[in-house]
């Protein structure tokens, strides 16, 4: 495991020689905040598992989690410690009880919960762990709201509540190119929001796919 690797790791999520909080987290849900990190460290982690001292990525998953707990602090105005408390947990894994940071979002009508947990992964050597050469990437820190909006179950066009996706446009400058007279009210929609997704039900979806009017669109 290259020292340098880990220095190199630590010091993203870190100030003045201290693990700190990251500002552009600071609008995002708990839950994504949490699942970003832990994104983040899974990568490291999977990419290193054949090495014989990838416990030597503890000393990464303390900074990380500390950043963690301090961008969560910062977000409600807390602390570390409280933070910590909140949403400790203790999971089981193949190789025992493992202390991880968890937040739940339960669901309505009998639906699994979802759940962001960092922590959890044993740092433990895997000799027949098959690694792609590719090196793990940051996860975007862009802000994201999908979760939440997933969770309103309704269309954002018909406000339908059933068989709902996520209709998504590669950039915002796709919605204003050159050629498309009448822009379709689903268009303007994703621009006002200066969003690249829309939560839809299937029928709008179709019916944007197919280039026809989509359902009255309430905004």
């Amino acid at each position: 495991m290259p020292r340098q690797v880990i220095r190199q790791k630590c010091a993203l999520y870190m100030s003045k020689g201290q693990p700190a909080q990251r500002g552009p987290l600071l609008h995002d849900e708990d839950f994504t905040i949490v699942a970003k990190y832990q994104a983040e460290f899974r990568g490291l982690v999977q990419y290193y598992l054949l090495a014989q001292d990838v416990f030597r990525l503890g000393r990464l998953q303390w900074v990380m989690e500390t950043s963690m707990l301090k961008t969560l602090a910062g977000k409600h105005r807390s602390t570390v410690t409280k933070m910590s408390r909140k949403y400790k947990n203790t999971i089981e894994t193949p190789d025992g009880p493992r202390r991880c940071i968890q937040v739940t979002v339960p669901r309505d009508e009998g639906k699994k919960p979802l759940v962001a947990r960092f922590g959890g992964i044993p740092l433990k050597r895997q000799r027949t762990a098959v690694l792609t050469d590719i090196r793990p990437v940051m996860a975007s820190m862009k802000r994201n709201e999908l979760i939440h909006r997933l969770l309103a179950e309704c269309c954002e066009i018909c406000q339908a509540r059933t068989n709902l996706e996520v209709h998504h446009v590669r950039k915002l400058a796709d919605l204003n190119r050159p050629g498309r007279r009448d822009k379709p009210a689903w268009v303007h929609l994703m621009a006002m929001r200066r969003r690249k997704t829309l939560v839809i039900c299937r029928r709008c979806h179709e019916d944007i796919h197919a280039g026809r009017p989509t359902a009255v669109l309430r905004m």
